[in-house]
């Protein structure tokens, strides 16, 4: 299978044949459309619950947390004054991975698996990724290249 990269500022569709196939098999595209959107939307709201407080109401940042939406969002190398961090985010699901184990910050690992890939979606979507024909899990975050 081949596999792109996908820059965060850049508005892309990624689509593998595989997840197209799978996806096809158990919802039409008007369910899956309408479900996607929902994905995104839930993770927006789920976003301004649990993590705006400490990364900015869009996203940009504050003086305890770095930015997940934004240029400087999301670097392949943890920053150098990073004291939670320290892999790598190749991938979007190598972010899946961390901030499931260590965010919210204050009560790490306390969401459930859906909903840290409802915040995915919409930080994703929100940096430029078009998330619209898919749903954001652990396969179709390992297919979106990040760096």
């Amino acid at each position: 299978m081949h596999r792109q990269r996908y820059g965060l500022t850049r508005v892309t569709t990624i689509i593998t044949a595989a997840l197209a196939i799978a996806s096809c098999a158990t919802t039409s595209s008007a369910e899956k459309t309408k479900a996607d959107k929902s994905q995104a939307d839930e993770g927006a709201k789920l976003y301004g619950q649990h993590c705006a407080s400490c990364h900015g109401d869009a996203g940009q940042g504050t003086r305890n947390a770095p930015p997940v939406v934004g240029k400087d969002a999301l670097p392949l190398d943890p920053p150098a004054t990073a004291t939670v961090r320290k892999t790598q985010f190749h991938t979007a699901q190598d972010v899946a991975e961390f901030v499931a184990k260590n965010m919210p910050a204050n009560k790490p690992g306390s969401l459930t698996t859906d909903q840290y890939y409802d915040i995915l979606a919409f930080d994703l979507k929100a940096n430029g990724v078009d998330v619209s024909n898919m749903k954001i899990d652990p396969m179709t975050a390992a297919e979106i290249k990040l760096h």
